[in-house]
Parts: C-alpha cells; sequence; structure tokens
C-alpha cells in the first residue's frame, strides 16, 4: 500500500514538473517569436498585441506591460468558464511572456533582414508556442482563455476561434494601425493558427482533434 502510495506521489510530482517545464517553454517560444521578429514590424501577434500597440503609439506605455494588461482584463471576462485553476495557470502564462518579450527585445534581434522573412519565422514560432500551451489545457493569454472557452462549449477548433476573434479586433483597430501593418497581421494569425491545427488535428489521428480527448468532460 506504501509502495503504490509513493509510485503515485512520484508519477503526480513528475507530471506536475513536466506540466510546469512546458508552460514556461510555451510562453518562451511566442515571447520569443513576438519580440524578435514580429514587434520590431509593430505586427500584432494577436488581438491584445494589436491592443498593446495601440496603447504603445498612443501612451508611449511599453508593449510588454501593455501585453500583461490587456491580456489579464481578456482573462477576467472568462475566468468563470474555465476555473480559478486555469486562470492561475494563463497569468503565470501571460506574465511569463511578457517578460521574455521584453528580455528578447532588448537583448535579441532577428538574423533576417526582411519583414516577409520575419513574419514567417515569427509566427511560426508562435504558433508553436501557442500549441504548447494548449497540450497542457492552458492558452497564450487573455483572448486565448475567451477563445477556449467558446471553443470548449461550442466544440469547434480553437485555432479557428482565435482567428476570428483577433481579426475582430485588428480591423477596430485599423484607423490607428497602417492597413499594410493589418495585412501583416492577419498572415500571422492564418500561419500561426495553420500551426495550432496541425498540432491538434493530424490525419494519422482520422482526422479526430485532440482537442476533444483534453476537454472531455469525466
Amino acid at each position: 500500500m506504501t509502495t503504490i502510495t509513493y509510485s503515485s506521489r512520484a508519477r503526480f510530482f513528475r507530471r506536475l514538473w513536466q506540466k510546469n517545464i512546458h508552460i514556461l517553454a510555451g510562453s518562451l517560444i511566442q515571447g520569443f517569436a513576438m519580440g524578435v521578429f514580429l514587434f520590431p514590424h509593430a505586427i500584432p501577434a494577436g488581438g491584445c498585441a494589436g491592443l498593446a500597440i495601440l496603447l504603445y503609439h498612443s501612451l508611449q506605455l511599453p508593449v510588454s506591460i501593455g501585453l500583461w494588461a490587456t491580456n489579464i482584463l481578456f482573462l477576467l471576462l472568462a475566468v468563470h468558464h474555465l476555473g480559478r485553476v486555469s486562470a492561475i495557470g494563463t497569468i503565470i502564462v501571460i506574465t511569463a511572456t511578457a517578460v521574455s518579450v521584453n528580455f528578447f527585445q532588448v537583448y535579441l534581434h532577428s538574423p533576417f533582414s526582411n519583414v516577409w522573412l520575419d513574419l514567417i519565422a515569427g509566427s511560426v514560432f508562435l504558433g508553436a508556442g501557442i500549441s504548447v500551451l494548449l497540450r497542457e489545457r492552458f492558452t497564450n493569454g487573455g483572448i486565448g482563455f475567451v477563445a477556449l472557452a467558446l471553443a470548449r462549449r461550442r466544440k469547434v477548433n480553437p485555432g479557428s476561434t482565435l482567428f476570428w476573434m483577433n481579426a475582430v479586433i485588428f480591423l477596430l483597430t485599423a484607423v490607428v494601425i497602417d492597413w499594410s501593418i493589418i495585412v501583416l497581421a492577419l498572415l500571422c494569425q492564418w500561419i500561426s493558427t495553420r500551426i495550432v491545427k496541425m498540432a491538434y488535428s493530424p490525419v494519422m489521428l482520422l482526422k479526430r482533434p485532440l482537442y476533444f480527448g483534453v476537454w472531455r468532460k469525466k
């Protein structure tokens, strides 16, 4: 009995450690994508990033702080749908991402000198980071928390939900941001959500999205 209890506890702590590593990795990957490839060209990596860029242009508020604040606001809108535990984890993701964005913006620079190459690289890394977080039942931020809640209720792919929510915010901010930036932002969202869909709807699983298994009610 003692052996079984010890084994169960060991598995629990091992899984908890792995989960925390994955959450941190996903946050750093998307922070790397935004800080190195996307934000230097003012390309919003998502709806909250678009709002953060607007805050920077209007109030000179640092993008990392604006990113954190807007994500927290969206998180509060959906916290009652997914629970406090998920909310706490998402706050950790938001904070780690904001800190990593600030770090990468200061200490790392893109090896490319072309906006399109930066767009592709940043979008791929962004999608990879989001996929890692979704596999651990966490989102890439507050607006992702809202998208995850909607996807859970309506049984739709979270990548598609994220895309359309972000697209609406991009259109609303088009008055302030140059239209070429909006086009780049939509392309970024399209590429990154393709990465998410590839991760969650592999052909080898007979077209059964993985997120159905993750969110299945017990």
